[in-house]
């Protein structure tokens, strides 16, 4: 019971200090809109010329609201996906930030557990990644509301559960990452590239098919992949199968799901949902699994 209390102290403590902090917070809650606008501003007619084009090879003729809506999920997939793990980052600065002023040194020579310590970091900063990474989902829904609504309840739901499955991959990974980062010019460093190449990484800039074979087969190989995947699947995959009802053919249907990732691809084989789910389940539980290693290890050398 203790443990507990001191546990939840420090997950408040943590969020305190990075809420406080007007120069970190207000910019992580403005970067998914800023970056849905850009997404908007100057990648949304690429993505609907790719749209109508792979609809215009079998012959038929695609209404705009439905490229409208298509559009629009892969714009808020493609959003989720790097914020849930770039946002990660950012928060995890409390920790960063602890060792550079020296303030972990108090906390490790109080009472509490080193583990209760790294357990509030980690909790911490998944609230805060998912509290600014559903907001960002409560956004998206109002766009795609508004170019065109086909999601189920079935798929609002699932994208919610994405979303908490990618901050929790996100987590790991910028925990585990970011164990070893002891000043803050480190930090940043991580930032800036996380940020500039996690979306071309995880195929939320640019889907799969418009790379080479051998880089999408290297890419593949990523689990943030499958979570974009994940995303895409169930924001797009309601648009798309509306073309289906109303009498697309199979091929552009096909087409358009293999062409903007809502169906993967391993080697010329087709990745089934559940296979998504396992490898972005495996890779969160193998970075939990390195940090709490290393942070038993940090703490018999201590």
């Amino acid at each position: 019971m203790k443990e507990f209390k001191t546990l939840r102290a420090l997950i408040a403590r943590n969020a305190k200090i990075y809420f406080r902090d007007k120069g970190v917070f207000f910019p992580s809650l403005l970067a998914p809109l800023i970056l849905l606008f850009l997404f908007i501003a100057f990648l949304g007619n690429v993505y609907r010329d790719s749209i109508r084009s792979i609809v215009g090879e079998t012959g038929i003729t695609i209404s705009g609201g439905a490229v409208e809506s298509i559009a629009s999920g892969w714009l808020i997939s493609s959003l989720l996906a790097v914020c849930a793990v770039t946002i990660a980052f950012t928060a995890n600065l409390v920790m960063v930030q602890d060792k550079v002023t020296g303030r972990i040194d108090d906390l490790n020579v109080s009472p509490v557990s080193r583990h209760i310590l790294a357990l509030s970091y980690f909790i911490s900063t998944f609230a805060v990644t998912a509290v600014i990474c559903h907001a960002a989902l409560g956004a998206g829904f109002i766009y795609i509301g508004i170019a065109g609504w086909h999601l189920s309840v079935g798929d609002v739901f699932l994208t919610i559960a994405d979303t908490l499955l990618l901050t929790l991959f996100g987590t790991a990974l910028s925990s585990l990452v970011c164990h070893f980062i002891r000043s803050q010019g480190g930090v940043t460093a991580v930032q800036a590239t996380v940020s500039a190449a996690y979306g071309f990484l995880c195929g939320a800039y640019m889907p799969f098919g418009n790379l080479t074979p051998w880089l999408r087969k290297i890419l593949m190989l990523l689990p943030g992949s499958y979570g974009t995947g994940l995303l895409h699947e169930h924001l797009m995959g309601g648009a798309i199968d509306a073309l289906a009802s109303e009498g697309a053919p199979a091929a552009a249907v096909e087409g358009l799901r293999r062409g903007f990732d809502c169906t993967l691809d391993f080697f010329g084989k087709s990745v089934p949902t559940w296979a998504c789910y396992l490898v972005l389940i495996a890779a969160v539980v193998l970075l939990v699994a390195i940090y709490v290693a290393l942070c038993v290890a940090r703490k018999r050398r201590s």
